[in-house]
Parts: C-alpha cells; structure tokens; sequence
C-alpha cells in the first residue's frame, strides 16, 4: 500500500530542493532520515518535514510498519512565483522574482512489490 504528502508552496526555489531531493528518491525511509539529517540545506528540512507526514499517514491510517517503508516517488513542481521589486540604480527598479515549490513525497511498503 502507498500513500504520500505534499506541502504546496514551500518558500525555496525548485532547482535549489531538486538537488536534495535526488539524494532520497527511491531509499528506505530510515535511509532517508539519516541523509536529511545530514545534509544541511533549507530544502533538506523541508523535505523531512514532508516524508514524517508521508510516514505519519501510512503508519496511521494504514497500519503500516515503519521500517517496511521506502519511498516510492517523489517529485518537486514549480509553485507560484512572488514577484518583489528592489531600487536599482539611476532611479529605476529590478525586479526579484521569489520562486515557490510545490514538494510530494510518497511512501509505500516492500511487501508490495516483491
């Protein structure tokens, strides 16, 4: 059984969590754990904060085991983008855009598979 979480709007540019994001794909979730925990980026501890409630929702609504979980799929789309402006010289503007994330993880267990 599968089951996933997803966090729309994540203040962090995609290409920067798309890099953090690639070292979990397709690890166990106690694997994954230890590499977030290591990794010491904006998008690493927003991307556990995802995967505990991927894992929250399959334990819990599931019944499934913790350590029979690895994640199955995870993908990180481009959310809305903020546009800011900022003085620049001569008088005029710059525009800033402030990129957004949309992060989606799931989860699933081993038996399923095999």
């Amino acid at each position: 059984m599968e089951t996933y979480a997803i966090h729309k709007g994540a203040m962090i540019a995609p290409r920067k969590a798309r890099m953090t994001l690639d070292l979990v794909r397709g690890k166990s979730v106690i694997e994954a754990r230890k590499i977030l925990l290591t990794t010491n980026t904006k998008g690493s501890k927003l991307i556990s904060k995802v995967l505990e409630s991927a894992v929250a929702n399959a334990t819990n609504n599931l019944g499934l085991k913790e350590e029979d979980l690895y994640i199955v799929e995870t993908y990180l789309n481009e959310g809305n983008t903020l546009k800011r402006s900022k003085i620049a010289s001569r008088g005029g503007s710059d525009r800033r855009d402030k990129r957004t994330s949309h992060i989606y993880v799931k989860v699933g267990d081993r038996k399923e598979t095999l």
